[in-house]
């Protein structure tokens, strides 16, 4: 199977499993589900759906014991979209190649969606069939970490704390690790958590190679915001330099940045060779990040 229909494949799946996660919701006197149908199953690339897919394929771990997972880190995803767009975050009005979730709605509502759409993503692995509990609590205790004060939240802290403010390079790094890595290296970790006889090597290859692919997949995001158009990446583009965001190529420059990308790349294909595993398909993920344009 090529990437493109691996990915193609993946991405159709996921959102059938997204559009079941919110099936059993009542309707309310409100706009909250419609707002949240809304955020959650837009036409997004479902990069880190995708990247558990493929570690499962990677390690043999059936697709149905990944698939809440999978639910889970895309709630997590998208919840943190509709926040960041807000007025008192990025002020974004485009998402997707449509109005953000607060023009669409309101305010009030899209802080809402996102609260909602966390506590779902908890609540999906919890009532999760195919995991054991031990699974379960290992699954939540990442995915909590990664999304909290130790990952995503906290990373979104750095970022509007040094908004206007100069930054260095070792806390760019730190903002971005936490920012967009986070996440990715959640996705190794929940895989780990479901493979318990997985040699400490071999773990230990893995998050180095989601630590520099998370961490990639933020130099090419800085980058093209600076060399792409917002029809193209479905959002604002230039949006950072006119908010004076903390992002690589302001700091380090165009061509450091995209020199800087390759190296995060080379290393993390080095990582992946040092698995006793069929590679291939985590070396065209890493490439598919590196080199999309949007």
């Amino acid at each position: 199977m090529s990437f493109k229909q691996r990915h193609a494949q993946t991405l159709e799946y996921t959102n059938q499993l997204l559009a079941q996660a919110l099936a059993h919701y009542p309707t309310l006197p409100c706009e909250l589900l419609p707002a949240m149908q809304y955020a959650l199953l837009s036409q997004g690339k479902r990069v880190r759906p995708l990247f558990i897919a493929i570690l499962g394929e990677t390690l043999n771990i059936d697709n149905t014991r990944l698939a809440p997972l999978m639910v889970a880190i895309e709630c997590i995803h998208a919840y943190s979209l509709v926040h960041d767009d807000l007025p008192d975050m990025d002020n974004d009005d485009l998402r997707r190649g449509q109005p953000t979730c607060h023009i669409q709605f309101n305010p009030g509502t899209a802080i809402l969606v996102g609260d909602a759409l966390q506590s779902l993503a908890f609540e999906h692995i919890a009532s999760a069939s195919v995991l054991t509990d031990r699974e379960k609590v290992s699954v939540i205790q990442v995915l909590a970490k990664a999304a909290g004060y130790d990952g995503m939240c906290g990373g979104q802290a750095i970022d509007l704390h040094f908004t206007d403010a100069a930054i260095d390079l070792a806390t760019l790094t730190q903002l971005h690790a936490l920012k967009t890595g986070a996440l990715l290296s959640a996705c190794v970790d929940m895989v780990i958590a479901l493979a318990p006889d997985l040699a400490l090597a071999d773990i230990e290859h893995l998050q180095t190679f989601s630590r520099n692919l998370g961490l990639a997949f933020q130099v090419q995001d800085d980058i093209l915001d600076v060399t792409s158009d917002s029809q193209t990446l479905g959002k604002p583009s230039g949006s950072d330099q006119e908010q004076n965001k903390s992002t690589f190529p302001a700091l380090l420059g165009l061509q450091a940045s995209q020199d800087y990308l390759t190296l995060l790349y080379t290393e993390s294909l080095q990582s992946s060779d040092h698995l006793p595993y069929n590679t291939s398909p985590l070396n065209q993920f890493a490439e598919y990040l590196v080199q999309r344009r949007y």
